[in-house]
């Protein structure tokens, strides 16, 4: 099965799971058995899994064939080149290609002049103003290739607009962006494109960045900083005749593979093995040069022979769009697809899997608590009318002044409960005032001024250590106020479990670890790319201020008002169980107390009344079974780990 119809049995899968959980959804609203937190929920859980995206980045040097390879994996059914594939720079900006139903299909350029702003790629998509558009017509190829041709157009600009901008020349290291005879230098004319563009992979959530070289890697931090961490798969492209380069070697122990350990989801490529395909030798002399120049580049980068994959993207390609299985064998290529499907999607189910499965169970949970809960009033009730069959008016009464007595102790619990609502709506304003975002507003400005007044890189490298190392004190302040939320709920739920027989279980737990790795690797980063001692000496101080909040001032936040939206949802969470629960209890109290009153003011027999309760307990039967039926289907989509059998035909 190709990666193509992988990804189509993963959307399948995706699709079934969304199904699942609105019918479940539906059936909660339905049943009077959801709240707004509850359908809150969902309703987000709803909206992740519809906007799930897999995101899929080739990164190599210039003529590695990037855009053929992209073709050949994700588009070869599309019958032609979606992408243009020719010989020397076709891709000169970041460009990402995905597909959002709510713009019309269009190639979105962000100008290289906002780079002398201090905005990251990231925050301009929040500005469609600032991009210029091109429309693409979709039945049209000529029209797809005008449109997708733009990423490659440059300009010329003088030496000092070109370092403005970012990209430094008059070195080895730079050589590309060296002034001409004129005095000017050719750089990129976009920074960035999105390409809206409605095929049937895209439609389902794939993502597909393709950046250019080392050099237009070097300039744009976003790439490093955020969208290259964040793929969940990296596919590194090398050239099988020249191997791995000193350019190449750069951009992976720099951009792709830093450290010891390569991560998840890294694959390397070595394109363009047809190269080597030669009448005059046999084919074992071929294998064995491949396998030659294989075990060279792994050993260069450090790697096992098994992780590099030697393919022939153009006859991939060929081959796929002419059905040749023969050539399609040569290629290789089925050999790389199976490796990244191996990698991928079990990757992103997983996580698709425990994000949904926890928000789920979660859910499941309080609205199996609820019903068990109805279910004990329920027999409370039915027992105490059970008990007075046969019995006088004042067995009636002592019951009523039963029902009466409990409803009073409950009622002095709930100024327990009010005490703790205040409490806890004092240790969530703590809470946030460590990590709310004016903390950090306030903090970022504080650096920035201390690195504008910096006199020596000393100072600068100071003030980037110290900036992070306030964000951790403020995630360490936070987690010790989210321990004290738990601690109380905890002993809450107990106690109103034990004296009131609530049915809570353990409240919600909640942790700012992943937000403390993520200030990790964006401290890991500024510090070998701002931060080093060669960074330092050698780049001016305002270029690196702008760099550092122009990327990684900017992630910092990202992080921080994602802690925020987690801990709101987690604080409504882990309180409204115990809300529903209190609200319930009472409501079953005065049932209880109104059903023996009836009976007691004979305005409804004993019988009837047990008849009447018994239906209820019949329909609260019924509720527990749907429940335990779409719970068990959603659960055995989250177990299912062949997908094959989803395939879209």
């Amino acid at each position: 099965m190709t990666l193509a119809h992988q990804f189509a049995a993963y959307t399948a899968w995706r699709t079934l799971l969304a199904n699942d959980i609105a019918e479940f959804q539906a059936w909660l609203t339905d049943n009077e058995l959801s709240d707004g937190q509850i359908d809150l929920r969902l309703g987000q859980l709803l909206d992740r899994l519809a906007e799930d995206r897999l995101n899929v980045a080739f990164v190599a040097e210039f003529s590695r064939g990037k855009s053929e390879l992209i073709n050949a994996i994700f588009f070869a059914d599309y019958g032609d080149r979606m992408l243009p594939s020719s010989i020397g720079r076709t891709t000169m900006c970041p460009t990402e290609l995905l597909f959002d139903a709510s713009k019309p299909p269009q190639v979105e350029l962000l100008p290289i002049q906002t780079r002398s702003a201090h905005t990251g790629v990231g925050e301009y998509k929040r500005f469609p103003d600032q991009w210029e558009r091109l429309p693409i017509n979709v039945t049209s190829p000529e029209s797809l290739q005008e449109a997708l041709s733009h990423v490659s157009e440059v300009t010329r600009v003088s030496q000092e607009e070109a370092e403005r901008l970012g990209f430094a020349g008059g070195n080895e290291d730079n050589a590309l962006y060296r002034p001409d005879a004129e005095g000017l230098v050719e750089i990129p004319r976009w920074r960035h494109a999105l390409i809206n563009f409605p095929h049937p992979l895209l439609k389902q959530g794939l993502v597909i960045l393709d950046t250019p070289g080392l050099n237009a890697i070097g300039a744009e931090p976003e790439l490093t900083v955020s969208l290259l961490p964040n793929a969940h798969a990296v596919l590194f492209i090398l050239a099988a005749d020249t191997g791995v380069t000193q350019s190449d070697l750069e951009i992976w122990k720099e951009h792709i593979c830093r450290g010891s350990t390569t991560k998840r989801g890294r694959l390397v490529v070595l394109n363009k093995i047809d190269g080597q395909w030669d009448e005059l030798k046999t084919e074992a002399a071929i294998n064995a040069e491949i396998a030659r120049q294989v075990e060279q580049s792994a050993a260069i980068l450090e790697l096992p022979p098994s992780q590099v994959f030697p393919v022939s993207a153009q006859k991939g390609l060929v081959a796929k769009i002419n059905q040749d299985i023969d050539l399609l064998a040569r290629s290789r290529l089925p050999l790389l697809e199976t490796a990244l499907s191996d990698e991928l999607i079990p990757a992103k189910r997983d996580i698709v899997c425990d994000s949904t499965a926890q928000e789920f169970n979660d859910v499941a949970l309080r609205v199996r608590a609820l019903l068990e809960s109805r279910a004990s009033g329920l027999q409370e009730q039915l027992t105490e009318l059970t008990e007075l069959r046969g019995k006088n008016r004042g067995v009636v009464e002592y019951m009523m002044g039963k029902v009466r007595t409990e409803k009073d102790e409950f009622e002095q619990g709930l100024q327990r409960y009010y005490a703790v609502r205040s409490v806890f709506s004092t240790l969530t304003n703590n809470l946030f005032s460590h990590l709310g975002l004016d903390r950090l507003r306030q903090l970022t400005g504080e650096t920035r001024e201390a690195m504008l007044e910096a006199s020596f890189s000393k100072n600068l490298a100071g003030a980037m250590k110290e900036f992070f190392g306030q964000s951790r004190r403020a995630l360490a302040d936070s987690s010790h106020e989210i321990g004290e939320i738990l601690s109380m709920m905890e002993m809450v739920y107990k106690k109103f479990t034990v004296e009131h027989g609530l049915k809570l279980g353990s409240p919600t737990t909640f942790s700012l670890l992943r937000y403390e790795k993520e200030l990790d690797r964006l401290e890991n980063w500024c510090n070998s790319h701002l931060g080093s001692t060669l960074s330092l000496l050698t780049h001016d101080k305002k270029n690196i201020t702008q760099k550092f909040f122009e990327e990684v001032a900017v992630q910092v936040r990202r992080a921080f008002e994602r802690a925020n939206k987690d801990a709101e949802i987690w604080l409504r969470a882990i309180m409204a169980p115990m809300e529903t629960q209190v609200r319930e209890h009472q409501i079953q109290l005065k049932r209880r107390l109104e059903s023996i009153k009836r009976i007691h003011q004979a305005t409804d027999t004993l019988e009837d009344r047990i008849a009447e309760l018994n239906g209820v307990g019949a329909a609260q039967e019924e509720q527990i079974r749907m429940l335990n039926t779409m719970e068990a289907r959603v659960q055995e989509l989250l177990a299912t780990e062949q997908l094959d059998e989803l395939a879209i035909a």
